[in-house]
C-alpha cells in the first residue's frame, strides 16, 4: 500500500502561496494577487579617515518598504478602490491597517502581513481588448509606513 504521507511532520512542506486573506481595517475583500511585500535595511558606508583599510565599512541604516500592489477582478457596482482614492485631500487621507495572512488548508492564518498607515498612491482600470477572452483585472498600489511579520 502506498504512503499517503499522513506520517509526515507537518512542517516538511513549504506552504503554497494560493491561499491568502486580505483585511482593509475591519473590511475582507478578494484578490487574485498580492505583491511588494518586502523591506530592506539600506546600506550606509563609512570610512574613517584614518583607517589602515583603504575601503569602507558597510552598516545598517534607515529600513525602507516598497509599496504594495494588489489585483482584483471587477465587479459590477463595487468602487472600494476608486472611493479610498477619492478621500485624497490636501496632503490629508484616510489611512488604514491592512493585514494579509497566508491560510493553512483549515483557513487558519500561519504568516502575517501588516501595513500600517496604508492609503492608495495609484490605481491602475483593467485593458479593454475587443477581441479578449480575460476577466477584467483592476490593480491598486498601496503606501505604508511599516511592515510588520508575524508566523503562528
Amino acid at each position: 500500500m502506498a504512503d499517503d504521507g499522513s506520517k509526515e511532520s507537518k512542517t516538511v512542506w513549504p506552504m503554497p502561496k494560493f491561499h491568502f486573506q486580505v483585511k482593509w481595517g475591519e473590511k475582507e475583500m478578494a484578490f487574485q494577487e498580492v505583491s511588494g511585500l518586502d523591506i530592506e535595511a539600506q546600506p550606509i558606508e563609512y570610512r574613517a579617515g584614518n583607517s589602515p583599510v583603504f575601503s569602507t565599512i558597510k552598516m545598517p541604516g534607515l529600513i525602507k518598504t516598497g509599496n504594495v500592489t494588489m489585483k482584483k477582478g471587477v465587479y459590477k457596482s463595487d468602487n472600494a478602490f476608486w472611493d479610498w482614492f477619492d478621500q485624497i485631500k490636501m496632503n490629508t487621507i484616510k489611512r488604514i491597517s491592512v493585514v494579509i495572512n497566508l491560510l493553512d488548508e483549515e483557513g487558519k492564518p500561519i504568516m502575517t502581513w501588516t501595513l500600517a498607515n496604508a492609503w492608495p498612491t495609484k490605481i491602475t482600470g483593467t485593458d479593454l481588448k475587443s477581441d479578449g477572452n480575460e476577466v477584467a483585472i483592476e490593480s491598486i498600489e498601496i503606501a505604508h509606513e511599516g511592515l510588520t511579520i508575524a508566523t503562528s
